[in-house]
């Protein structure tokens, strides 16, 4: 399996979840169907012309898992509308699907942080056994991203769960989004942290480049992809086959070490996904409308707003802001970074060295930290706080800019401030992070007054970058979403913004089946060196030599090996002796192998030299047919055969035969 991503989109149709509380959201009033048979005002609220559940988010986990299933509240006691049916099965206590049995799954490779988040659902709750490989630092920001995720939720718990609005009948008499959200019978909350460490300690740590045997059959490499720190791609390899997985790129010289593109070279198949989501968008380009708004916004009086994850972009622009703030005129003004895992995060952005670019890596041994957000720490130009609570509610003062999660604006710190800072026209919240739509997240809050900037930055390959990368090396065959092979819906003219590359890319859908385009032929078998000490090959063309052997293939792991054949038991004490093994001959006994062609014209000739005559030659399909009309006999030369025929006559078979070995080698 390759990845296992975790769709937190789903967590939109939630209401936020505030850490104090909040008037305005607690006095939403309820929504319920028009016909009144159903009650869901209690699960569902409106606002602005919204409509959100009214529980604890929900995540939209891959289609390949099932984990325990929840009973519905209206199960409970109350009687269910007519008609009404529960998609899934309840049966033996869990969710079920039939995309994929994960039992049946060995492995999984995870190309970075953001592609591990739906792990614990897998390793504790499916059928799954195997082992997961992935490198030190997206094992350890995975795990910060999952304990913040985790602590999000938990710290705001909330006493109603609603199930009833999933009902496949009476969603679909819900408004849009409700309506249109898919397989909301397979969301679920989120995993404990218990469940976080339990699944990362089934991950095994690997390195760049390192080769990794998978039993014997095919062997995977991790390569930098130069998008987080840690992030990879996949090669998977057999001895004449190369498969390469291509998630989550970026070429341009952030704090990662860079793409390693030349071991992308001489693929048969390269599967590429995870390019960027907003292509239009110069991530420099962001950059600088970042801090344009920033600036701004805090030169009159605002604060800002920045919901973010604890890892990856923060790092580029807290850079940024160290070689900005002072000729902004922005030293006075305080940066925060709140998160639980904050200073988890930021000290380990200095110690992973060997991970990061050139340029970082020589920091290191000056020594110098690789970040800079070290020194805005040192000289309290940034401070980190694991929550609004504590030292936090004591350092704070205005106008200032907050770093803060989550980026969905559902749970975490940023409701916080979204609540607080919402009301004024003079603050700003700036949106970097490309995974949702940044209306959407607005929703529940509005009417908002404040100001709304959207800044995505997303480093991963565009379709320009990937063209070129295509072309640099030139895989036999792209296998890639169906989205890429064709410009957005809502820009349908720009035939730039979809993979471009001969032969055309094969492209799968949801839930479809796709065989690669290729097939093993070969397997490598290695052989003995006893055994090969014996050998003694002929050239039967220039540059190709032959060896007969005699041997035992012996196979264990998928790997083959040739050995010598065992030895007969000697007969001792008199008494007759069986062999070890009747199957395998004795090598001296061996008959000699033939090879090359016999030339008619001239083998006509040899046999009337040595006195055959009245000889007829036929073409056949096959090859030729030689008569010997006087002496009766039959001599059938094919591409691959001679068959000689008499009758009764062994000395002239016996005859014939060397007559047209002279025509043949023999090793």
């Amino acid at each position: 399996m390759l990845d296992c991503g975790l769709d937190m989109t789903s967590t939109l149709n939630f209401l936020p979840l505030p850490l104090v509380q909040s008037p305005r959201l607690s006095n939403l009033p309820g929504w319920s169907l028009k016909d009144g048979n159903v009650f869901l005002d209690k699960e569902l609220k409106e606002c602005s012309g919204h409509v959100f559940v009214d529980s604890v988010p929900e995540f939209c986990l891959p289609e390949y898992v099932y984990v325990p299933f929840a009973v519905p509240e209206w199960k409970k006691g109350r009687k269910p509308m007519k008609d009404v049916v529960i998609e899934g099965s309840s049966k033996g206590g869990e969710f079920e699907t039939e995309l994929i049995d994960l039992s049946t799954v060995d492995v999984i490779l995870i190309s970075n942080y953001h592609c591990m988040m739906a792990l614990p659902y897998i390793t504790e709750h499916t059928g799954f056994t195997g082992t997961v490989y992935a490198t030190e630092p997206t094992v350890q920001i995975g795990r910060l991203l999952m304990e913040e995720l985790v602590n999000f939720i938990e710290r705001v718990p909330k006493a109603q769960s609603a199930s009833l609005w999933k009902n496949k009948d009476i969603q679909r008499l819900l408004p849009s989004p409700l309506k249109d959200a898919v397989e909301v019978s397979t969301w679920r909350r989120c995993y404990t942290m218990q469940e976080v460490n339990s699944a990362l300690s089934k991950i095994q740590l690997v390195g760049y480049s390192q080769k990794i045997e998978l039993f014997g059959a095919v062997q995977v490499t991790p390569l930098s992809s130069g998008y987080a720190l840690g992030s990879s791609n996949w090669i998977i390899q057999s001895h004449y086959e190369k498969v390469s997985y291509v998630s989550g790129s970026s070429l341009l010289t952030t704090h990662p070490q860079p793409m390693d593109q030349a071991s992308l070279k001489n693929s048969d198949v390269l599967v590429l996904t995870g390019l960027t989501q907003i292509p239009t968008a110069n991530p420099d380009g962001m950059v600088g409308e970042f801090f344009s708004n920033l600036a701004l916004t805090v030169r009159n009086g605002g604060n800002v707003l920045v919901p973010c994850y604890p890892s990856g972009v923060i790092y580029d622009l807290l850079e940024c802001l160290y070689q900005y703030i002072d000729s902004a005129g922005l030293s006075s003004i305080p940066f925060y970074f709140i998160s639980p895992v904050a200073n988890s995060s930021l000290e380990f952005s200095q110690i992973f060295a060997e991970w990061l670019c050139h340029n970082k890596q020589t920091k290191v041994y000056l020594p110098e930290p690789p970040f800079p957000h070290a020194e805005l720490i040192q000289t309290n130009k940034l401070k980190h706080y694991p929550s609004i609570h504590g030292d936090f509610s004591n350092d704070f003062r205005q106008p200032c800019v907050v770093f803060t999660g989550h980026p969905s604006l559902r749970f975490g710190d940023v409701v916080h401030f979204m609540e607080l800072w919402g009301k004024s026209s003079l603050n700003t919240v700036i949106f970097t992070e490309p995974d949702f739509s940044y209306l959407e997240a607005l929703a529940p809050y509005q009417p908002l007054a404040m100001k709304c900037i959207y800044c995505p930055i997303d480093t991963r390959l565009n379709f320009i970058q990937v063209s070129k990368l295509l072309k640099e090396v030139q895989p036999l065959h792209v296998v890639c979403p169906e989205q890429y092979t064709q410009p957005p819906p809502a820009q349908a003219h720009r035939m730039d913004l979809m993979i471009d590359c001969q032969p055309p890319p094969m492209s799968y859908r949801r839930a479809e089946v796709l065989a690669l385009p290729f097939k093993r032929r070969y397997e490598k078998i290695e052989i003995m060196p006893e055994l090969a000490d014996s050998l003694v090959p002929m050239e039967i063309k220039p540059g190709i030599s032959l060896a007969t052997v005699s041997a035992v293939l012996h196979t264990k792991d998928n790997k083959h090996v040739l050995q010598p054949p065992p030895r007969p038991i000697q007969p001792t004490g008199g008494k007759k002796r069986k062999r070890v093994t009747d199957d395998i001959p004795d090598c001296k006994v061996l008959k000699p192998l033939l090879s090359g062609s016999i030339p008619v014209e001239q083998f006509v000739q040899t046999l009337e030299k040595h006195g055959f005559s009245d000889i007829k030659v036929e073409d056949t399909a096959k090859g030729h047919i030689v008569l010997l009309q006087e002496a009766e006999t039959l001599i059938q030369i094919e591409e691959d055969s001679t068959h000689i025929i008499c009758d009764n006559d062994e000395m002239l078979r016996v005859r014939l035969r060397d007559l047209v070995l002279k025509f043949l080698q023999k090793f």
